[in-house]
């Protein structure tokens, strides 16, 4: 960013602070993890479009289903030991 006093360069990126993390980069993925992650992002989005699309919505309006919805996400809270 032209203009700025405390911008610095270092490595093509321009850092705004003087922090320094105490771990070095992480090495990223194996490929195996990658494809793994990568199939476990598809199996979640085909989860929250058959949960968001699911027909039972239709029949809560307004408080009500902002409320059922509320409970959905929180129904891991209470499920106990295992869950």
């Amino acid at each position: 960013m032209v203009g700025r006093a405390d911008a610095r360069v270092e490595g093509g990126q321009e850092l705004h602070s003087d922090y320094r993390p105490e771990k070095n980069d992480s090495p990223g993925y194996t490929p195996e993890q990658a494809e793994r992650l990568a199939g476990y992002r598809v199996r979640i989005l085909g989860l929250t479009t058959q949960v968001i699309t699911h027909p039972y919505w239709m029949t809560l309006s307004g408080p009500d289903r902002v409320q059922a919805r509320t409970a959905l996400k929180h129904t891991h809270d209470s499920a106990g030991p295992g869950a």
